[in-house]
């Protein structure tokens, strides 16, 4: 059987883009000082709790650890809790990425600016925030970044959180077109079962946060794609196991 031919690539977003977890960590810890918490994300605490996808889950997830579980009664006052503190973590990252505190990973530009003129389509499926999506594509690409990504899929359209593949789902059904005719991009072992949970053939690069990672089962493991051309992609994806 031909292979079918390569169409479109589908990005996560953080530590796959660019390396924002440093980022995230600093306006975690900000907005927890601002709402009165004692609590300090240090690297290793901060690189255990990434095992977590999303940003209100993980917040959740460690009030669990360090408060124990909550009664049904007070699940609501918490979950208004978390969504305070996320807000004001989301306030402070944009403020970063503002100030150029964020930058995209190295030979991310240019693959993206070279599949976009050879007609790939390109996508995002993350399961971050819109807001943050938006404050780093506006500074890295500009304004019309959309133009350039024109799928987009989040926090906001897929609640299910990686390692579930429903964000890479709904994004093939946006975009109409088979796993086997997009290459996926990720950085993590969540995002990895997630995508290959989609049968998408996934090309991961690790970074600090997640180099310790298993990622059995990817196309290609690349420290950045610093030297990757879309000639490639395209021979990496006809090459891949069907």
């Amino acid at each position: 059987m031909t292979p079918l031919p390569l169409r479109a690539l589908i990005f996560d977003v953080d530590g796959t883009l660019a390396d924002t977890e440093s980022a995230h960590r600093v306006a975690f810890n900000h907005a927890f000082a601002e709402a009165g918490l004692d609590w300090h994300w240090d690297e290793p605490l901060y690189t255990r709790l990434l095992e977590v996808s999303g940003g209100k889950e993980r917040i959740t997830h460690y009030w669990a650890e360090v408060c124990g579980d909550v009664k049904a009664i007070e699940a609501g006052a918490l979950a208004d809790t978390v969504q305070r503190i996320h807000d004001l973590k989301t306030a402070v990252y944009e403020r970063l990425v503002q100030d150029g505190a964020v930058q995209l990973r190295p030979g991310v530009l240019r693959l993206i600016e070279s599949a976009f003129k050879e007609g790939l389509r390109l996508a995002i499926a993350t399961t971050t925030s819109p807001v943050n999506i938006a404050a780093l594509m506006r500074s890295a690409i500009g304004p019309d970044w959309t133009h350039i990504f024109q799928i987009i899929e989040d926090a906001s359209t897929a609640p299910l959180k990686k390692p579930h593949p429903q964000v890479y789902l709904q994004t093939l059904n946006r975009m109409q077109l088979r796993a086997a005719e997009c290459l996926a991009f990720e950085d993590s072992a969540n995002g990895l079962k997630a995508a290959t949970g989609a049968g998408l053939p996934t090309i991961v690069t690790p970074n600090a946060f997640t180099a310790h990672h298993d990622f059995a089962g990817a196309l290609r493991v690349l420290p950045s794609l610093q030297d990757t051309t879309v000639a490639d992609l395209r021979a990496w994806h006809a090459a891949a196991p069907r």
